[in-house]
C-alpha cells in the first residue's frame, strides 16, 4: 500500500514511529507537511500537489494535524476523501473533536459523563457563573487551549472571580469546570483504535502540578481499566466519529468522567509505558479497512 502521513515533522517520535511500522509491513509510506500541500479543486479531476508533484495514488492518509493548522490541515485530509482515498480519521471528526465546546455538547447530548462544565465569553454574572459549577475550586480553560496551555486551577472563589475576569480581557472563549479532587491530579489516557481500547495509561501530575499532561513534567504508568471505563472510552470515540483517539478519562465518585477525546494522540508516552506496538495496530487497522474503503466506492 501506498500510505501518506501528514505530519508537520517528519522526526517527531509519532511520525518516526508510524513511518517505521508502515516499512516494516513492506508498504510505501511518506510525510508530507500538509502546509506545503496545495489543492485544484475541481469536479472532474481533483488533485493535490506538494513541492511541484501531483500526490497521485495513495491507498490511505494517517492525519497526524496539530490544533493550530486544523483549519487547513483538515482542508487537505478533506481533499483526499474527495478523491476517495482511505483516511485514519476524517475530516469532519477532527474538526469537531478540535472544537471543545461542540465536542462537549455532543458528549452530554449522547449521555456520555462529563466534569460539570459551564462555557462562557463574556459572561454578565460571574457569581453565577462559579455557582454553576459548583464553586471554588474549579478549572478555568482557554477553549482554544491545548497541552495543558491556558488550564488555571482557581483555589479560592476570589482567584476564580480575578482569573476569569483576565480572560474576559483577553476577549477570550473560555470553560469553567468542576474541580474533581478524588482524580488527585491524574487522569486515565485511553487509546482507541476502532471499536477497542488497545491500551491505557494513568498519566499522574508532578508533585504541585494539577495539570496530568506528560508536556508538563507528568509521568505515565499501565492501568487496569474497568468495564465501564473501557464502554465509555469506545463509545466516547464512537460518538465523535473517530477511528482512533484518546480519550481522557477522570475517575470521580459518581463513575468515570469524560475530560476529552483527541483526534491526534502522541504514541510515545502510551506505547513506553505499555510496551505495545500501537503504531503497528494502527497500521493493521488501515490494512484491514482501506480495502473495504475502495470495495464502497
Amino acid at each position: 500500500m501506498k500510505i501518506a502521513i501528514l505530519s508537520r515533522d517528519a522526526t517527531l517520535y509519532s511520525s518516526v514511529r508510524l513511518v517505521a511500522a508502515a516499512t516494516a509491513r513492506g508498504h510505501d509510506v511518506r510525510v508530507l507537511d500538509p502546509t506545503h500541500c496545495y489543492m485544484n479543486i475541481t469536479s472532474m479531476k481533483p488533485s493535490i500537489h506538494y513541492q511541484g508533484e501531483n500526490l497521485l495514488g495513495y491507498d490511505a492518509v494517517i492525519p497526524r494535524i496539530g490544533a493550530s493548522i486544523t483549519f487547513y490541515g483538515t482542508a487537505v485530509l478533506r481533499q483526499f476523501e474527495v478523491m476517495n482515498t482511505f483516511c485514519l480519521n476524517n475530516s469532519a471528526a477532527i474538526s469537531r473533536s478540535r472544537d471543545k465546546m461542540a465536542s462537549s455538547q455532543l458528549l452530554a447530548r449522547k449521555g456520555i459523563d462529563l466534569p460539570i462544565t459551564a462555557f462562557a465569553h463574556n459572561p454578565d454574572n460571574i457569581e453565577d457563573l462559579i455557582s454553576e459549577v459548583g464553586g471554588a475550586p474549579l478549572v478555568i480553560k482557554l477553549v482554544e487551549g491545548s497541552q495543558g496551555i491556558g488550564v488555571v486551577l482557581a483555589e479560592t472563589h476570589n482567584a476564580a472571580h480575578s482569573v476569569i475576569q483576565a480572560f474576559m480581557g483577553l476577549n477570550a472563549n473560555i470553560m469553567v469546570q468542576e474541580f474533581i479532587k478524588e482524580a488527585d491530579s491524574s487522569d486515565i489516557r485511553c487509546f482507541v483504535i476502532g471499536d477497542k481500547v488497545v491500551a491505557a495509561i494513568k498519566r499522574q501530575g508532578r508533585e504541585g502540578e494539577f495539570r496530568s499532561n506528560l508536556h508538563r513534567g507528568g509521568t505515565a504508568t499501565l492501568v487496569r481499566l474497568s468495564p465501564q471505563e473501557r464502554a465509555v472510552a469506545v463509545r466516547a470515540a464512537k460518538i465523535m466519529g473517530l477511528d482512533v483517539c484518546g480519550v481522557d478519562l477522570l475517575r470521580s465518585n459518581r463513575g468515570p468522567l469524560v475530560m476529552e477525546v483527541n483526534s491526534s494522540p502522541g504514541l510515545e508516552g502510551i506505547e513506553k509505558a505499555s510496551g505495545k506496538d500501537i503504531a503497528g495496530l494502527m497500521i493493521d487497522y488501515i490494512e484491514k479497512n482501506a480495502s473495504k474503503n475502495k470495495t464502497a466506492m
